[in-house]
Protein backbone atom coordinates (compact mmCIF):
# COMPACT_ATOMS: atom_id res chain seq x y z
CA UNK A 1 0.00 0.00 0.00
CA UNK A 2 2.83 2.36 0.86
CA UNK A 3 4.48 1.70 -2.53
CA UNK A 4 1.18 2.38 -4.34
CA UNK A 5 0.71 5.71 -2.54
CA UNK A 6 4.30 6.66 -3.28
CA UNK A 7 3.79 5.85 -6.97
CA UNK A 8 0.64 8.02 -7.07
CA UNK A 9 2.57 10.94 -5.56
CA UNK A 10 5.29 10.61 -8.19
CA UNK A 11 2.68 10.46 -10.98
CA UNK A 12 0.91 13.49 -9.56
CA UNK A 13 4.13 15.53 -9.70
CA UNK A 14 4.74 14.60 -13.32
CA UNK A 15 1.14 14.24 -14.51
CA UNK A 16 1.76 16.27 -17.68
CA UNK A 17 4.36 13.74 -18.80
CA UNK A 18 1.85 10.93 -18.36
CA UNK A 19 -0.78 12.90 -20.27
CA UNK A 20 1.69 13.31 -23.13
CA UNK A 21 2.19 9.52 -23.15
CA UNK A 22 -1.53 8.86 -23.71
CA UNK A 23 -1.46 9.18 -27.56
CA UNK A 24 1.50 6.81 -27.81
CA UNK A 25 -0.06 4.28 -25.43
CA UNK A 26 -3.39 4.52 -27.28
CA UNK A 27 -1.62 3.90 -30.59
CA UNK A 28 0.02 0.68 -29.38
CA UNK A 29 -3.17 -0.55 -27.69
CA UNK A 30 -5.38 0.10 -30.74
CA UNK A 31 -3.01 -0.86 -33.54
CA UNK A 32 -0.62 -3.35 -31.93
CA UNK A 33 -2.24 -5.20 -29.02
CA UNK A 34 -5.95 -5.38 -29.91
CA UNK A 35 -5.25 -6.70 -33.46
CA UNK A 36 -3.31 -9.59 -31.87
CA UNK A 37 -6.72 -11.20 -31.33
CA UNK A 38 -6.67 -11.80 -35.09
CA UNK A 39 -3.91 -14.44 -34.84
CA UNK A 40 -6.63 -16.89 -33.86
CA UNK A 41 -7.62 -17.25 -37.50
CA UNK A 42 -4.21 -18.83 -38.18
CA UNK A 43 -5.65 -21.93 -36.47
CA UNK A 44 -9.04 -21.72 -38.20
CA UNK A 45 -10.42 -22.16 -41.68
CA UNK A 46 -11.58 -18.58 -41.40
CA UNK A 47 -14.70 -17.45 -43.23
CA UNK A 48 -15.19 -13.70 -43.34
CA UNK A 49 -18.97 -14.09 -43.25
CA UNK A 50 -19.02 -16.62 -40.41
CA UNK A 51 -16.57 -14.70 -38.21
CA UNK A 52 -14.31 -15.97 -35.45
CA UNK A 53 -16.86 -18.05 -33.57
CA UNK A 54 -18.42 -19.95 -36.47
CA UNK A 55 -15.23 -20.63 -38.44
CA UNK A 56 -13.99 -24.22 -37.95
CA UNK A 57 -10.73 -24.92 -36.13
CA UNK A 58 -8.01 -26.68 -38.13
CA UNK A 59 -5.08 -26.52 -35.72
CA UNK A 60 -1.65 -26.30 -37.36
CA UNK A 61 -2.89 -27.24 -40.85
CA UNK A 62 -1.97 -23.91 -42.41
CA UNK A 63 1.53 -24.04 -40.94
CA UNK A 64 2.06 -27.55 -42.29
CA UNK A 65 0.77 -26.49 -45.72
CA UNK A 66 3.16 -23.54 -45.76
CA UNK A 67 6.19 -25.63 -44.77
CA UNK A 68 5.29 -28.22 -47.43
CA UNK A 69 4.58 -25.65 -50.14
CA UNK A 70 6.66 -26.15 -53.30
CA UNK A 71 7.93 -22.56 -53.16
CA UNK A 72 8.73 -22.54 -49.42
CA UNK A 73 12.48 -22.99 -49.91
CA UNK A 74 12.60 -20.33 -52.63
CA UNK A 75 10.66 -17.81 -50.51
CA UNK A 76 12.84 -18.38 -47.46
CA UNK A 77 16.04 -18.24 -49.52
CA UNK A 78 15.07 -14.96 -51.21
CA UNK A 79 13.97 -13.42 -47.91
CA UNK A 80 17.04 -14.47 -45.94
CA UNK A 81 19.50 -13.47 -48.68
CA UNK A 82 18.06 -9.97 -48.88
CA UNK A 83 18.13 -9.67 -45.08
CA UNK A 84 21.73 -10.91 -44.96
CA UNK A 85 22.82 -8.41 -47.61
CA UNK A 86 20.99 -5.67 -45.73
CA UNK A 87 22.81 -6.53 -42.49
CA UNK A 88 26.19 -6.68 -44.24
CA UNK A 89 25.89 -3.51 -46.35
CA UNK A 90 22.90 -1.38 -45.30
CA UNK A 91 23.21 -1.71 -41.52
CA UNK A 92 26.81 -0.37 -41.29
CA UNK A 93 26.12 2.45 -43.78
CA UNK A 94 24.63 4.95 -41.27
CA UNK A 95 27.42 4.14 -38.81
CA UNK A 96 30.10 4.92 -41.37
CA UNK A 97 28.24 8.05 -42.49
CA UNK A 98 27.89 9.24 -38.89
CA UNK A 99 31.62 8.76 -38.32
CA UNK A 100 32.39 10.76 -41.46
CA UNK A 101 30.00 13.55 -40.47
CA UNK A 102 31.53 13.62 -37.01
CA UNK A 103 34.92 14.40 -38.55
CA UNK A 104 33.64 17.57 -40.25
CA UNK A 105 34.78 20.71 -38.46
CA UNK A 106 32.69 23.32 -40.28
CA UNK A 107 29.27 23.39 -38.60
CA UNK A 108 27.58 25.02 -41.59
CA UNK A 109 28.97 22.44 -44.02
CA UNK A 110 28.13 19.63 -41.61
CA UNK A 111 24.50 20.74 -41.23
CA UNK A 112 24.17 21.16 -44.99
CA UNK A 113 25.40 17.62 -45.60
CA UNK A 114 23.15 16.28 -42.84
CA UNK A 115 20.11 17.92 -44.41
CA UNK A 116 20.98 16.53 -47.83
CA UNK A 117 21.33 12.96 -46.56
CA UNK A 118 18.14 13.21 -44.46
CA UNK A 119 15.93 14.21 -47.41
CA UNK A 120 15.74 10.78 -49.17
CA UNK A 121 14.07 9.30 -46.08
CA UNK A 122 11.00 11.44 -46.76
CA UNK A 123 10.74 10.34 -50.39
CA UNK A 124 8.22 7.55 -50.90
CA UNK A 125 9.24 4.22 -52.35
CA UNK A 126 7.03 4.98 -55.34
CA UNK A 127 9.26 7.94 -56.21
CA UNK A 128 12.41 5.91 -55.55
CA UNK A 129 11.16 3.15 -57.85
CA UNK A 130 10.23 5.70 -60.52
CA UNK A 131 13.71 7.23 -60.38
CA UNK A 132 15.21 3.76 -60.66
CA UNK A 133 13.10 3.01 -63.73
CA UNK A 134 14.22 6.23 -65.40
CA UNK A 135 17.91 5.72 -64.60
CA UNK A 136 18.13 1.97 -65.20
CA UNK A 137 15.86 1.40 -68.18
CA UNK A 138 17.41 0.26 -71.45
CA UNK A 139 17.00 3.81 -72.80
CA UNK A 140 18.09 5.48 -69.56
CA UNK A 141 21.25 7.52 -68.94
CA UNK A 142 23.25 4.66 -67.41
CA UNK A 143 22.70 2.36 -70.37
CA UNK A 144 23.25 5.38 -72.62
CA UNK A 145 26.74 5.78 -71.19
CA UNK A 146 27.43 2.05 -71.61
CA UNK A 147 26.38 2.21 -75.27
CA UNK A 148 28.52 5.31 -75.77
CA UNK A 149 31.49 3.33 -74.45
CA UNK A 150 30.80 0.60 -76.98
CA UNK A 151 29.25 -1.82 -74.48
CA UNK A 152 25.98 -3.70 -74.65
CA UNK A 153 23.03 -2.32 -72.65
CA UNK A 154 22.26 -4.12 -69.39
CA UNK A 155 18.73 -5.19 -68.47
CA UNK A 156 18.99 -3.92 -64.89
CA UNK A 157 15.28 -3.97 -64.10
CA UNK A 158 14.44 -7.46 -65.35
CA UNK A 159 17.65 -9.35 -64.63
CA UNK A 160 17.63 -11.59 -61.52
CA UNK A 161 21.37 -10.95 -61.01
CA UNK A 162 20.91 -7.18 -60.59
CA UNK A 163 17.74 -7.20 -58.46
CA UNK A 164 19.38 -7.62 -55.05
CA UNK A 165 22.16 -5.04 -55.62
CA UNK A 166 19.53 -2.51 -56.74
CA UNK A 167 17.44 -3.14 -53.61
CA UNK A 168 20.43 -2.73 -51.29
CA UNK A 169 21.64 0.43 -53.05
CA UNK A 170 18.15 1.93 -52.84
CA UNK A 171 17.95 1.11 -49.13
CA UNK A 172 21.36 2.64 -48.41
CA UNK A 173 20.57 5.80 -50.38
CA UNK A 174 17.15 6.29 -48.79
CA UNK A 175 17.68 5.33 -45.15
CA UNK A 176 21.37 5.81 -44.29
CA UNK A 177 21.09 9.53 -43.67
CA UNK A 178 18.11 9.12 -41.38
CA UNK A 179 19.88 6.35 -39.50
CA UNK A 180 22.77 8.64 -38.61
CA UNK A 181 20.57 10.67 -36.22
CA UNK A 182 20.87 8.14 -33.39
CA UNK A 183 24.61 7.67 -33.85
CA UNK A 184 25.33 11.41 -34.06
CA UNK A 185 23.34 11.91 -30.85
CA UNK A 186 25.49 9.26 -29.17
CA UNK A 187 28.68 10.85 -30.51
CA UNK A 188 27.66 14.24 -29.12
CA UNK A 189 28.03 12.81 -25.60
CA UNK A 190 31.70 11.88 -26.06
CA UNK A 191 33.92 13.95 -23.80
CA UNK A 192 36.19 16.17 -25.93
CA UNK A 193 38.93 15.77 -23.33
CA UNK A 194 39.30 12.12 -24.39
CA UNK A 195 40.32 13.23 -27.88
CA UNK A 196 42.66 15.85 -26.44
CA UNK A 197 44.31 13.26 -24.20
CA UNK A 198 44.63 10.88 -27.16
CA UNK A 199 46.31 13.61 -29.24
CA UNK A 200 48.78 14.26 -26.41
CA UNK A 201 49.56 10.54 -26.34
CA UNK A 202 50.28 10.67 -30.07
CA UNK A 203 47.18 8.81 -31.29
CA UNK A 204 46.40 9.18 -34.98
CA UNK A 205 42.94 10.11 -36.23
CA UNK A 206 42.13 6.51 -37.12
CA UNK A 207 43.24 5.36 -33.67
CA UNK A 208 40.99 7.97 -32.05
CA UNK A 209 38.05 6.71 -34.07
CA UNK A 210 38.79 3.08 -33.20
CA UNK A 211 39.48 3.53 -29.48
CA UNK A 212 37.21 6.48 -28.59
CA UNK A 213 34.50 7.11 -31.17
CA UNK A 214 33.42 3.53 -31.89
CA UNK A 215 33.30 2.46 -28.22
CA UNK A 216 31.11 5.50 -27.53
CA UNK A 217 28.42 4.33 -29.98
CA UNK A 218 28.90 0.58 -29.45
CA UNK A 219 25.90 0.24 -27.07
CA UNK A 220 23.68 1.95 -29.64
CA UNK A 221 25.02 -0.30 -32.41
CA UNK A 222 24.30 -3.40 -30.32
CA UNK A 223 20.73 -2.31 -29.53
CA UNK A 224 19.93 -1.47 -33.14
CA UNK A 225 21.48 -4.74 -34.30
CA UNK A 226 19.31 -6.69 -31.88
CA UNK A 227 16.23 -4.90 -33.20
CA UNK A 228 17.39 -5.52 -36.76
CA UNK A 229 17.47 -9.26 -36.08
CA UNK A 230 13.77 -9.12 -35.31
CA UNK A 231 13.15 -8.01 -38.90
CA UNK A 232 15.15 -10.75 -40.61
CA UNK A 233 12.01 -12.10 -42.30
CA UNK A 234 10.80 -8.59 -43.16
CA UNK A 235 12.17 -7.11 -46.39
CA UNK A 236 9.85 -4.14 -46.82
CA UNK A 237 6.81 -4.84 -48.98
CA UNK A 238 6.57 -1.49 -50.79
CA UNK A 239 10.09 -1.52 -52.18
CA UNK A 240 10.11 -5.17 -53.22
CA UNK A 241 6.63 -5.04 -54.74
CA UNK A 242 7.43 -1.97 -56.83
CA UNK A 243 10.73 -3.35 -58.14
CA UNK A 244 9.59 -6.91 -58.84
CA UNK A 245 8.43 -8.08 -62.23
CA UNK A 246 8.11 -11.27 -64.27
CA UNK A 247 11.78 -11.15 -65.25
CA UNK A 248 13.21 -11.09 -61.71
CA UNK A 249 10.39 -12.96 -59.94
CA UNK A 250 12.66 -15.91 -59.18
CA UNK A 251 14.67 -13.74 -56.75
CA UNK A 252 12.15 -10.99 -55.89
CA UNK A 253 9.37 -13.20 -54.56
CA UNK A 254 9.79 -12.94 -50.78
CA UNK A 255 7.50 -13.64 -47.83
CA UNK A 256 6.05 -10.13 -47.86
CA UNK A 257 4.99 -10.24 -51.50
CA UNK A 258 3.75 -13.84 -51.13
CA UNK A 259 1.57 -12.86 -48.16
CA UNK A 260 0.12 -9.95 -50.14
CA UNK A 261 -0.62 -12.17 -53.13
CA UNK A 262 -2.17 -14.99 -51.11
CA UNK A 263 -3.88 -12.91 -48.43
CA UNK A 264 -5.19 -9.86 -50.27
CA UNK A 265 -5.47 -11.02 -53.87
CA UNK A 266 -6.53 -14.64 -53.25
CA UNK A 267 -8.27 -13.97 -49.89
CA UNK A 268 -6.53 -16.83 -48.05
CA UNK A 269 -6.71 -15.01 -44.73
CA UNK A 270 -5.99 -17.92 -42.40
CA UNK A 271 -3.08 -19.18 -44.47
CA UNK A 272 -1.32 -15.81 -44.59
CA UNK A 273 -2.06 -15.12 -40.92
CA UNK A 274 -0.23 -18.35 -40.13
CA UNK A 275 2.72 -17.13 -42.20
CA UNK A 276 2.67 -13.79 -40.37
CA UNK A 277 2.62 -15.56 -37.00
CA UNK A 278 5.54 -17.75 -38.12
CA UNK A 279 7.52 -14.62 -39.04
CA UNK A 280 6.73 -13.00 -35.69
CA UNK A 281 7.81 -16.06 -33.69
CA UNK A 282 11.08 -16.33 -35.61
CA UNK A 283 11.71 -12.60 -35.09
CA UNK A 284 11.04 -12.92 -31.35
CA UNK A 285 13.40 -15.89 -31.05
CA UNK A 286 16.14 -14.04 -32.93
CA UNK A 287 15.75 -10.92 -30.77
CA UNK A 288 15.88 -12.92 -27.53
CA UNK A 289 18.81 -14.99 -28.76
CA UNK A 290 20.81 -12.00 -29.99
CA UNK A 291 20.08 -10.11 -26.78
CA UNK A 292 21.33 -13.07 -24.73
CA UNK A 293 24.51 -13.32 -26.79
CA UNK A 294 25.09 -9.57 -26.36
CA UNK A 295 24.77 -9.85 -22.59
CA UNK A 296 27.17 -12.80 -22.55
CA UNK A 297 29.64 -10.64 -24.49
CA UNK A 298 29.49 -8.02 -21.75
CA UNK A 299 26.99 -5.64 -23.34
CA UNK A 300 23.84 -4.39 -21.64
CA UNK A 301 21.44 -5.51 -24.39
CA UNK A 302 17.83 -4.33 -24.54
CA UNK A 303 16.57 -6.03 -21.38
Amino acid sequence: MHTFVKTLKIMRKSYWLYIMCIPGIAFFVLFRYLPMWGILIAFQDYNIWAGFRASPWVGFTHFVNFFNAPNFVQLMTNTLLLSLLSIIFAFPAPIILALLLNELRSKIFKRTIQTMVYVPHFISWVIVASLSFVLLSTTGPINGMLVALGLEPVWFLTSPSTFRPIIIIQTIWKESGWGTIVFLAALSNVDVEQYEAAIVDGATRSQQVWHITLPAIRPVIIILFILQMGNVLENGFDQIFLMSNAGNRVVSDVLDTFVFREGIVNAHFSYTTAIGLFKSVIGLVLVLGTNKLAKKAGESGIF
